[in-house]
């Protein structure tokens, strides 16, 4: 099972290293490994995240997330994108941001940079508000129930999570302008784009969120319906393609800090697209697996766990736009919170397995 799942990623690893020792020699090797290893890193709660959204959509459609999926996120996120903020930033058009980044790598990572508040602060407000409405959310099963409890009864007002996640961009939009202000108004403009840039990734989300789930619920009543009646069951396409769309914009997300955490060791984008490609194939296998395995409905706070690391990631996307935050620090905030829940996850299987051992015993004693 687990090689049928993850041999396209196996096979990524090896033509993606086979490639960059034809590209650099051995230096390139390691680059590109070291690469695909932050990228796992980083994305591990992605993965968890995505499984639990994949699990409801059909193998034919767990497919296309493997494959098309896989394009879009490797050629899209981490290949073109470093190249169209550039493009955007600079005001180039695609064909010389190409050359600048193949040719000028260092103005090329420069221009990468000041694009980074931009970057920060849209998917800073993407994944802040999945956390949010999870944690808002009233649900069966609670983790930390110290902190999930009161906060599923304040979830109980409307448009909460939307409110907060506005507070959260303003006050760090306002502090950026301040800051930028008394250090003589270098990135001042830079505020107003800040501004911008998370209420896009706010609307983003709303928008793509809005449409999965409102498909999911069609998909929910036709289903009833069909205990009924046959379906033509158009409406399952529609319903997987958008929870597919859901699922690239989450996917697109979670890749900005490893995009942009990748240039602290390459700004050579041939080989940032060779390592963050490797990692992402990972990345997608192991949702794949999760999700075919049955791992989250075994280990019930993994979910959480992840959702609580997008959480971090989250913060720690906005407090970049102003201060530096080393990768390792983001990468091991994420480990740390999924291994947690994974071993509060085996605890209480244990405790549930010991439990119903002795109502058995006990039961037995009374038969006898």
């Amino acid at each position: 099972m687990m090689l049928k799942t993850f041999r396209w990623a196996f096979a990524a690893t090896a033509l993606g290293l086979a490639a960059g020792v034809l590209y650099g020699g051995w230096t390139a090797f390691g680059i590109v490994a070291i690469l695909a290893v932050l990228e796992i890193s980083l994305s591990f709660d992605n993965a968890v995240v995505n499984a639990g959204i994949l699990k409801k959509m059909s193998a034919f459609w767990q497919t296309i997330f493997l494959t098309v999926g896989v394009l879009i996120a490797v050629f899209g996120m981490r290949l073109l994108f470093p190249v169209v903020i550039v493009a955007i930033t600079a005001k180039l058009n695609p064909y010389d941001a190409v050359h600048l980044a193949l040719t000028e790598k260092t103005r090329y990572e420069q221009l990468v940079t000041d694009a980074h508040p931009a970057i920060a602060a849209f998917g800073g407000m993407f994944l802040l508000m999945i956390f949010l409405d999870f944690i808002f959310e009233d649900r069966d099963i609670q983790w930390l129930g110290w902190i999930e409890r009161p906060l599923a009864r304040l979830g109980k007002v409307d448009m909460l999570s939307v409110c907060i996640a506005l507070i959260v961009l303003l006050i760090t939009s306002f502090t950026f302008a301040a800051h930028a202000h008394q250090h003589g108004g270098a990135h001042a403009d830079k505020a107003q784009t800040v501004l911008v840039s998370g209420i896009a990734g706010l609307v983003t989300y709303l928008v793509v969120g809005g449409l999965s789930g409102y498909f999911e619920n069609r998909l929910e009543d036709e289903e009833e319906r069909e205990q009924r009646a046959p379906s033509a069951g158009t409406l399952v396409g529609r319903a997987a393609f958008f929870m597919f769309l859901y699922l690239e914009v989450l996917d697109a997300s979670f890749s900005f800090d490893g995009v942009i955490g990748a240039f602290a060791i390459t700004n050579d984008i041939v080989l940032m697209a060779l390592g963050l490609g490797i990692g992402a194939m990972y990345v997608r296998s192991l949702t794949v697996y999760l999700v075919r395995q049955g791992t989250l409905d075994d280990y019930v706070y993994l979910e959480h766990g992840a959702h609580y690391a997008i959480g971090a990631l989250a913060v720690i996307l906005m407090v970049t736009i102003q201060y530096e935050i080393n990768e390792v620090v983001t990468g091991l905030i994420g480990v740390v919170l999924i291994a947690w829940s994974f071993w509060s996850s085996v605890r209480r299987n244990r405790a549930l397995a010991a439990a119903e051992d002795a109502t058995e015993r006990a039961d037995s004693v009374s038969v006898r």
